[in-house]
């Protein structure tokens, strides 16, 4: 089984009671099913790589999703991926350990998975319009709930001023470094500014001269 990440053990430990369960059964079935693979926190949220990302699974307020980087290449031969595939991660929800498919049906995803990974196919590239928009990490969604000014800040910025925080949030080496992080997020957010703000040149004003 795969090398596993204290970053995630603590993910787990501070999900909701009705999530840990099945976080901890996915977590052990992707390992078991890809051993090669290792485990890492990509926008808040537990990941995992082989030659780049393969699956990734997060705990919201009512629901485990998970889903598979590529899963628009995949053949989804037990349906999985019910309706149409936005995006290259189709996220498949759950509430209970008992909606988790077989361990088998994982195995089957992981290996295939990883199979397109090491052979290098890639996800068609969508046009720019339709690229999807960068999410706050769920531990900045949290706090977003009791800083409703921030969050509404976050949700009014650009793609790029966007990746800027999620970025810099998710580059922390440390569960305190992180969390020291999303405090100053919180509180640049609250002003309305931009992570880098201060190197950001201010607008240009147009100047009247006084008629004589």
């Amino acid at each position: 089984m795969g090398q596993r990440n204290p970053h995630v053990d603590a993910y787990v430990a501070k999900s909701a009671e009705f999530a840990r369960p099945i976080l901890q059964k996915l977590r052990d079935m992707i390992l078991a099913a890809g051993p090669e693979l290792s485990e890492v926190i990509k926008w808040g949220v537990p990941h995992y790589e082989f030659h780049g990302l393969v699956v990734g699974m997060a705990a919201f307020k009512h629901h485990v999703s998970f889903g598979f980087w590529k899963s628009k290449l995949m053949s989804d031969p037990a349906g999985l991926f019910s309706g149409e595939r936005a995006g290259s991660m189709c996220n498949i929800k759950l509430t209970s350990v008992k909606e988790l498919p077989a361990a088998k049906i994982i195995k089957s995803y992981v290996r295939e998975a990883i199979r397109l990974n090491v052979e290098g196919v890639k996800v068609p590239n969508r046009p720019r319009s339709a690229q999807a928009e960068v999410i706050a990490p769920a531990d900045l969604q949290s706090l977003f709930r009791r800083h409703k000014s921030a969050a509404a800040a976050f949700e009014a910025m650009s793609n790029s001023h966007r990746r800027e925080y999620v970025e810099w949030i998710d580059d922390a080496k440390k569960p305190e470094t992180r969390a020291r992080r999303l405090e100053q997020a919180i509180s640049l957010l609250s002003e309305g500014k931009t992570r880098n703000w201060k190197y950001e040149r201010p607008a240009k004003t147009k100047q009247t001269r006084t008629a004589r």
